[in-house]
């Protein structure tokens, strides 16, 4: 483990990796608060509220590896490309981030080389130790969504996101659904972002892979988060298993963008 990045360890032939980009509210101690008030740092702005505990219980549900995020998307967004203009956000949902309002070329470098590329290198690591293993895994990437935005609410309790790659997306969605789940297929968010995590280290070479969002308030606390992970890890464990995702092949990108 580095100071950025947390790894949760497990079979390396799982056949998953979980990862969570969006794990932490933290900030080093180096760069204070920001600027931002306390309230600031439990909102959606600083992290995914309860994606760290849904990962950590899927994770355990599988017996698989799980890579985290020790610090907060307000520092530096690891889910962002390394040249996305929003790799430090200084105006997020209403909120000005005043730390980040005079943050330059070299302070973004700086906090690419301490976060960002120490979080993407873990994640790195751990496919290429597994592939080795065999067999090769596939990647799931843990998010959670705001029950309501800019005042419009938000039906869907779970969201599957995909971009060209539909082998775990479509019979997840159809698993989900019949275990009672209201789903959003690229919804509230498209799938397609060039340069996020999955595009660079798992739709580029062609690795099954998928990003689950979980509705916010399904999973504010840990005890929600691990039920909710337990109807997860049931919908998912029969995809899986019918998953050939040792079986690779390379992937196009509807190049798209979600706030």
């Amino acid at each position: 483990m580095t100071e950025s990045v947390e790894i949760i360890p497990g079979a390396a032939d799982a056949g998953a990796l979980f990862i969570c980009d969006h794990a932490s509210n933290a900030v080093p101690p180096e760069l204070g608060d920001l600027g931002l008030p306390a309230t600031q740092f439990a909102r959606h702005i600083a992290f995914d509220i309860g994606a760290a505990d849904l990962t950590r219980s899927l994770a355990a549900a599988f017996g698989a590896p799980a890579v985290l995020s020790r610090f907060s998307r307000l520092v530096i967004d690891p889910n962002r490309g390394a040249d996305d203009p929003t790799l430090v956000m200084r105006l997020s949902d209403g909120a000005i981030i005043p730390g980040n309002a005079c943050a330059d070329a070299a302070e973004i470098e700086r906090r690419r080389l301490l976060y960002w590329r120490p979080y993407r290198a873990a994640v790195a690591a751990l496919i290429a130790e597994m592939t080795a293993a065999r067999p090769i895994p596939a990647i799931i990437s843990m998010h959670s969504f705001t029950p309501v935005w800019k005042t419009c609410p938000r039906p869907w309790d779970i969201a599957v996101l995909w971009d060209e790659d539909s082998r775990i997306a479509a019979p997840l969605m159809a698993s989900l659904r019949a275990d009672g789940f209201v789903v959003g297929d690229n919804e509230p968010y498209d799938g397609a972002l060039e340069g996020d995590t999955l595009y660079d280290l798992a739709t580029i070479p062609g690795l099954a892979h998928v990003l689950i969002e979980a509705r916010q308030d399904l999973v504010a606390t840990p005890a929600a988060a691990s039920a909710f992970a337990a109807r997860v890890a049931h919908a998912l464990r029969p995809v899986l298993a019918m998953q050939e995702a040792h079986i690779i092949r390379p992937h196009g990108s509807r190049a798209g963008r979600r706030p």
